[in-house]
Parts: C-alpha cells; structure tokens; sequence
C-alpha cells in the first residue's frame, strides 16, 4: 500500500511563503502524477497545482505566478512553495500521487493569518 507523507504548511503572515513537501513510499519510476489540493471551510476541494514525470507544471489560476513545484526523486517528493499568501489560501492541502490508482495523503493544514 502506497503512502504518502505531507509536511510543512503550519502558520504563515499574509505575503508570507507557504511550503508543502509530498513524500510516497514508492512510485512508478516510469510514470506518476502528483498533485495538491486544497480545501477551505465550506468550500470544495479544488486542484491546486500538480507535476508529473514527463509534464510541464501546472498551476490553478489562483495560485499561478506566486507558486512552485519541484521534484526530488531521491525522495519520490514533490514540493510546492507558494508566495505572496493571502488569508484566502487558508486550507487543508491534500497530496495524491496518481498512478494505476490515486492515493491521497491524509491533509495538512495551511494557515494565513497575521
């Protein structure tokens, strides 16, 4: 069973940089999509970034410019660094690594707040 470890996220003050770290257990060397979503109070979740092996970046119109991900595959991680934060990116981030099958990580909290 795959499973992915989040870290990061916590506090930050609004311009602030907000950094997410996705780590799987194991993924297809060959093939993966991994990506972030967000949830806020109330609201759906929303796809905020993602990045695969052979794919350029992509990032949700609300977070583009400010945000980005890299990949360290020593780690089979990604990592996602968005600037310039503003109350509204206040959510639960939620990792999923996309191969055969999804695999979501278990949520980390992403606070901005002065």
């Amino acid at each position: 069973q795959v499973q992915l470890v989040e870290s990061g996220g916590g506090t930050v003050s609004p311009g602030g940089t907000l950094r997410l770290s996705c780590a799987a257990s194991e993924r297809n060397p060959n093939f993966w999509l991994m990506g972030w979503y967000r949830q806020a109070p109330g609201k759906q979740r929303e796809l905020v970034a993602d990045l695969s092996k052979l794919g350029t970046p992509m990032y949700a119109d609300s977070v583009k410019g400010p945000a980005i991900s890299s990949n360290d595959n020593s780690k089979n991680a990604v990592i996602l660094e968005m600037n310039k934060q503003k109350p509204e990116d206040t959510a639960v981030y939620y990792c999923k690594l996309q191969q055969s099958q999804a695999y979501w990580g278990q949520g980390i909290q992403g606070t901005v707040s002065a």
